[in-house]
């Protein structure tokens, strides 16, 4: 039994030592445009998922994410804040989409849901507040966002695969626009380029390149 523990112990080392090894040649290429090694990328994943899934186990999700007035706050946030990346119905990619390695999921697709949907709530909480390393998913929490506000998002999230664009334009412009306090103060505001926001097509007036 000694034997065999310690040559796992061993071979764990070895596999540290390459790792190490491999990390401080330089050899691994993080360029957001090149494809990354699926092996990385699988433990990456795995490690990113098995944090969120135990930070996200006690987080106890309110039982009205269903009501309108929930989704109708949170869609201004969804369209000022999120949809850039994570787009919105009949809108197949932005430009941030396409520059982001890893890419950031479709919410607006219902298959954008890992399994276990009955905890996806929670998951998206804490996703929206604290945020991704490594990813570009900023911590909402720390520019203002409330915990109330981040379940209104989150509700509106449960709604969008549901919406088409039509609806979901009609979600956006009934909504407070870009609304959240700010630093610990509540400095709510309507932002007009948030409604703006739940067209089909990005407006690329004067953005040229």
């Amino acid at each position: 039994m000694k034997k065999v523990f310690a040559g796992a112990l061993a071979t764990v080392a070895v596999a540290a030592a390459g790792t190490s090894l491999v990390a401080h040649s330089g050899v691994v290429d993080v360029a957001a445009d090149v494809p990354h090694d699926a092996t990385l990328v699988s433990l990456v994943t795995w490690v990113r998922e098995q944090s969120i899934a135990r930070r996200s186990a006690d987080i106890a999700i309110p039982g009205d994410l269903a009501d309108g007035e929930r989704i109708r706050r949170g869609a201004g946030n969804y369209a000022a804040m999120c949809a850039g990346c994570h787009l919105a119905p009949g809108v197949a990619d932005s430009e941030l989409t396409k520059g982001l390695n890893p890419p950031p999921p479709n919410l607006s697709l219902a298959t954008a849901a890992p399994a276990d949907g009955e905890r996806l709530p929670a998951r998206q909480f804490r996703i929206v507040k604290h945020g991704v390393a490594a990813t570009g998913m900023p911590a909402w929490g720390k520019v203002g966002m409330s915990d109330a506000e981040v379940w209104d998002l989150v509700a509106f999230l449960q709604a969008l695969p549901t919406l088409d664009a039509a609806g979901y334009r009609q979600r956006v412009a009934a909504s407070d626009g870009h609304s959240h306090a700010d630093a610990g103060q509540h400095a709510a505001h309507v932002d007009q380029a948030a409604k703006k926001a739940g067209r089909e097509a990005h407006d690329h007036a004067g953005h040229a390149h």
